[in-house]
């Protein structure tokens, strides 16, 4: 009874190519983008200038940033842009390179496929090609030490190599070293960098060469009350994570009160509370306060009365590294 009846398990509208017409197409998908970033490589690559649909202007030969610009369709092409963004993640750095090997590699397999080669022997060559040349890549690398400085200043400057940084790249390179320098621990013998340690804080207005290094951390955050300190040395910081403000309940609520007095002992009571906190921050010690909720003002007037400086709202992120780089629980 099922004969002649067609069995459909796309669903339909669904359109499907497979055989060698197939791969040539993926294959050719996949070059195009590597085309597309090949005239950036090398010290005398070109810069592509990118307009978007909003017609934001980007220059740049920075191989990543040119793939996240242009919109790809294509499934094969999406991977080869995959590719430049791992190797971005997990290096930083040779992304143009990694795409256009992708790019060579499926050209010379697209040669073997058409001469009756299976992909999956491709693939296994392509493998054993690959441990090969990490094989020799060991044998051609040599160890850098963390007082190789000059040298390491040198992969810095190269790796911003297409970052439109122009002639500030040994500067940028220089401050790149330090940065990293200065945060270095020694895990099992080994010198470690935990990148999250560095901070990078963009302000608009200045050149290239005004970058500074700050030994420290930056809070981009002004202090709650004018007559609180403007610099502090030794400051010793308490970190809070609650609001310095009377808490508000959770659903609507109404307080009535008939007699004077007692509207004036709820006032007091409230302003009791608020400078509990404060007393509590005093007999602490700490003269700084960074607090990550609302500081309410009652608050403000006295932690300024006491000669306190307090910021207020700062990001959840920002008290964590705080934490970490005071020693702070």
């Amino acid at each position: 009874m099922m004969q002649g009846q067609p069995i459909i398990i796309l669903k339909e509208g669904t359109e499907r190519s497979k055989g060698k017409g197939a791969q040539s197409n993926n294959i050719a998908a996949a070059r195009a983008v590597a085309d597309a970033v090949r005239s950036t490589l090398g010290p005398k690559g070109m810069d592509k200038m990118l307009v978007d649909s909003m017609g934001d202007v980007t220059i740049t030969n920075d191989g990543v940033t040119i793939l996240k610009e242009i919109e790809v369709e294509h499934p094969a092409a999406k991977m080869i842009v995959e590719v430049a963004k791992t190797q971005d993640d997990e290096v930083g750095d040779g992304t143009t390179t990694a795409v256009i090997l992708a790019g060579e590699l499926l050209k010379k397999a697209e040669t073997l496929v058409e001469q009756n080669v299976h992909p999956t022997i491709i693939v296994n060559g392509f493998k054993i090609a690959a441990a090969k040349a990490v094989e020799l890549l060991d044998e051609l690398a040599f160890p850098v030490k963390l007082s190789d400085t000059d040298l390491l200043k040198e992969i810095a400057s190269t790796a911003m190599s297409g970052r439109s940084v122009g002639a500030s790249r040994e500067f940028l390179g220089t401050i790149a070293v330090k940065a990293v320098k200065s945060v270095v621990e020694e895990i099992a013998g080994k010198p470690v960098v935990d990148v999250d340690n560095i901070l990078v804080v963009k302000k608009h207005g200045a050149s290239l060469t005004d970058t500074q290094l700050v030994d420290g951390i930056i809070l981009d955050k002004e202090r709650v009350h004018p007559r609180m300190p403007a610099f502090v040395r030794d400051a010793k910081i308490v970190l809070l994570n609650r609001a310095l403000e009377i808490k508000k309940t959770e659903f609507s609520s109404e307080i009535r009160i008939h007699d004077a007095g007692k509207m004036q002992a709820f006032l007091s009571q409230e302003e009791a509370t608020l400078k509990g906190y404060v007393d509590a921050i005093t007999k602490s010690g700490a003269n700084v306060v960074v607090c990550q909720k609302g500081i309410d003002d009652l608050v403000q007037h006295y932690l300024a009365k006491e000669g306190m400086y307090a910021v207020r709202r700062a990001k959840e992120s920002d008290m964590k590294k705080l934490a970490k780089a005071t020693g702070g629980k």
